[in-house]
């Protein structure tokens, strides 16, 4: 289990196994180790990269012989090789833009051949200090600057390995010296140790499987466990290696010393700022809630000694928390500040955020497995909470203007806080495990019943409106009508709104979408038009009896047709009515925030599936889509579709084959499964199957029967569904698609003979569709 010795061992091994090749080698030349191989570090599927170190450039002719010779025999031992040749003065001129060529040079290992040679080489100079602290804030960036994600990579992602090789590279350049970090770094080496084992390949990432096959080789713990072990073991090499790179950066720059030395004009009887950190004047647990208050005003870090100090003190500091509640008052002060999310990221990283609300342990790195969350519990939380406080800065954005005027900004933080502190009790529905938490915690803090009735108005309904635009036609009257009666107020219903849009914004970065955001916001507005009964101007629908080419279009169309069309968009399918007369067929494409198609065609059975054939052939996702039919047999149907790979943005001469592929669909010019066979290909994950579901609810909609599937996506499982029910006479009024890490989440609203199926159909009917969408 001590993988370090591991390693140190392997490296001896190939020690002995270079040297001995290297000692046919001619005079006057060095081998060193550089990287993982010149630390001793060398894990079962690393790169051995080694160093020839020649005396001039003149002399690599004798030796390329030889040389070759040397590595083609290393290769044949099946050794994976990274070599460079190099003069000392190469070595020592290195431009920092070769940063991997020089930063390598810091981990470097006499090997064998002219060790003279080899001590000519001297260490960069402290540009590649600021090269290698500019690079470690871009890869942090690239990890959204947490370690708390579900499948980590270990080599890269903050905390991780090379995190551990900063505090080195740093050290050696004159930055402080190496703090203990053994406990972590000895966790890491064993799970890199494991990935490379399993993969047979120089494997980093931690993902669901190889969580599970590790901590079935450890026999000693669940996959749960195990990464809550990675997890504490990364947080200390993160956090010193962010310390590490910001003194090293405020070293060396002058305007950020110039706010150092302003920011020590903040210092008061408690708190001393230093350098742009703060420190104790003197330490007692009761200056602990006002330094996070005075964090939440300020924004600053705690410096290094304050941190430690502050961690040893959670004993104490749980005894002063009992003996001085109610803690509410101080706590929503915190919340109130314009710092607030740092400030509860600072408490949830000393502990005490847990210490005056141990409810919050059950979700500390705490994984949940659902394929689609980047990250876990506690971070989710935290991640939410920031962006509803960032939001009251983005003047002009529809959401940030709505936060500008909400009050109780407060109890949206507190209620974001707890939404999710009921996964820790996986056996019953987290929102009400969740509300059952927070209100034993908050009303133990000192909540009053005001507060309390908002707070838990926004946990208990923080599904509702995901759900809504997720799964609910934002057209039909009822899903505004039922979003009214549950939010009651405009004030909740602005609350619940900002909660929502944080929450989805925090499952991963791209989760928000376009699409998500303009649905999200025309739910808030219609539910805010019914709380206040607003009469909105409804733009004037053409009048019929002007003109017969439209009195025969809109002849047999449903009520719907008009309330959710505009009257340009009528003209619009109008003039492709006009057009596709004598083809039988015409389509439009447009972008706003998503791609729409709109089709005008004579019916004929299959026609929906069919077009939703073609464009999954082109690797387009299907966000939405609705149908409607006239009395002579036209069909207006609009399919709203995201373009994952930019195809048609990138290539807009694109626009014009897919409207061409979607003509020959509805004229069946072309199988559709030639059409679904072109269909980019995903790579499949074993590990990642959905279970498949299929309900029926024939309450929600007052016209339509409305059928949920849940199911693993595939290629071609919409065209099956719509094929299905066209066997069955069933229409497709509108159908409400999502994808959540290949995971399909689809609504369709059906009608049979223009009205709801019966409850005997609609089951019949999911039964039927549980069949074809069950993983084969």
């Amino acid at each position: 289990r001590n993988a370090a010795a591991v390693l140190a061992a392997r490296t001896e091994y190939v020690d002995e196994i270079v040297r001995q090749r290297w000692s046919w080698m001619p005079p006057g030349i060095a081998l060193a180790a550089v990287g993982g191989y010149g630390r001793r570090e060398l894990f079962p599927y690393s790169d051995i990269d080694l160093l020839i170190i020649i005396p001039s450039e003149k002399s690599q002719g004798p030796i390329k012989e030889p040389l070759s010779m040397f590595l083609r025999d290393l290769w044949d031992k099946k050794l994976r090789l990274s070599q460079s040749v190099h003069t000392p003065l190469e070595c020592n001129q290195i431009d920092t833009s070769n940063a991997e060529l020089a930063v390598s040079l810091l981990d470097r290992r006499f090997l064998a051949g002219d060790e003279d040679l080899f001590k000519q080489v001297k260490n960069p100079g402290n540009e590649l200090g600021r090269n290698i602290a500019q690079l470690t804030r871009e890869r942090h960036a690239n990890f959204q600057d947490t370690i708390y994600h579900l499948e980590p990579n270990v080599k890269d992602a903050p905390g991780g390995l090379r995190d551990l090789q900063v505090l080195r590279w740093l050290a050696k350049l004159g930055s402080g010296g190496e703090e203990d970090v053994a406990t972590g770094m000895e966790a890491l080496f064993e799970i890199r140790c494991f990935l490379h084992y399993l993969a047979a390949r120089d494997d980093n990432k931690l993902t669901f499987e190889r969580q599970d096959e590790i901590a079935g080789l450890r026999g000693s713990s669940s996959p749960e466990d195990l990464m809550r072990e990675y997890f504490r073991a990364v947080r200390g090499i993160a956090r010193l290696a962010n310390r590490r790179v910001e003194r090293f950066e405020a070293r060396r720059s002058g305007l950020f010393a110039q706010f150092r030395d302003r920011s020590g004009k903040l210092s008061n009887a408690d708190f001393a700022v230093l350098h742009g950190e703060i420190f104790f004047r003197s330490f007692d647990p009761q200056v602990i809630m006002p330094l996070f208050d005075f964090i939440g005003r300020h924004g600053l870090p705690l410096a290094g000694a304050s941190e430690e100090r502050l961690e040893r003190s959670m004993t104490d500091f749980s005894g002063w928390v009992a003996a001085h509640q109610p803690l509410w008052p101080a706590f929503r002060d915190i919340l109130r500040h314009p710092h607030a999310g740092w400030a509860l990221r600072v408490m949830h990283g000393c502990g005490a955020l847990e210490t005056v609300f141990p409810e919050l342990r059950d979700m500390e790195s705490l994984v949940i497995r659902d394929f689609y969350h980047r990250y876990t519990v506690d971070e989710h939380t935290l991640v939410a909470i920031q962006i509803a406080l960032d939001l009251r800065a983005k003047k002009g954005d529809m959401f940030g203007d709505l936060a500008a005027e909400t009050d109780d900004y407060e109890l949206l933080t507190t209620a974001l806080l707890f939404h999710d502190v009921g996964k820790g009790t996986p056996d019953e529905g987290h929102v009400d495990v969740s509300c059952r938490i927070a209100d034993a915690a908050l009303h133990r803090c000192g909540i009053d019943e005001r507060e309390w009735g908002i707070v838990r108005f926004l946990i208990a309904s923080h599904l509702e409106m995901s759900a809504a635009i997720n799964g609910r036609d934002l057209s039909d009257p009822s899903t505004i009508r039922d979003m009214a009666a549950k939010a009651g107020t405009v004030e909740r219903l602005k609350l619940l709104t900002l909660l929502t849009y944080a929450d989805i914004s925090a499952v991963h970065p791209a989760a928000m979408t376009p699409w998500r955001r303009q649905l999200l916001f025309s739910l808030y507005t219609q539910t805010y038009a019914e709380l206040t009964r607003e009469l909105t101007v409804k733009i004037r629908q053409p009048d019929p009896a002007e003109r017969p080419e439209l009195r025969e279009l809109l002849a047999g169309l449903p009520p719907r047709y008009l309330r959710t069309h505009s009257e340009s968009e009528i003209e619009e399918h109008l003039r492709l009515a006009k057009e596709g007369r004598e083809k039988g067929a015409a389509v439009s494409l447009t972008r706003s925030a998503v791609w729409i198609l709109t089709v005008v065609a004579l019916d004929r059975r299959y026609l929906f599936a069919s077009i939703a054939a073609a464009l999954s052939s082109f690797g387009f996702n299907i966000l939405k889509a609705e149908a409607f039919s006239n009395a002579s047999g036209k069909v207006i149907d609009t399919f709203t579709f995201a373009d994952p790979a930019r195809s048609l943005e990138l290539n807009p001469g694109e626009a014009v084959e897919v409207k061409r592929t979607v003509i020959r669909a509805i004229l069946g010019e072309v199988a559709v499964e030639e059409l679904l066979k072109r269909r980019p290909r995903v790579k499949a994950d074993a590990h990642a199957v959905a279970a498949t579901k299929v309900s029926f609810d024939n309450q929600s909609s007052t016209t339509a029967t409305l059928i949920e599937l849940i199911a693993q996506d595939r290629p071609g499982l919409l065209y099956d569904v719509a094929a299905l029910f066209a066997r069955r006479g069933a229409n497709i009024e509108v159908v409400l698609v999502d994808t959540e890490a290949k995971k399909a989440i689809d609504v369709f609203y059906l009608t049979k003979s223009g009205g709801k199926l019966s409850d005997s159909e609609a089951a019949e009917l999911t039964a039927a569709l549980t069949t074809i969408a069950r993983p084969a």
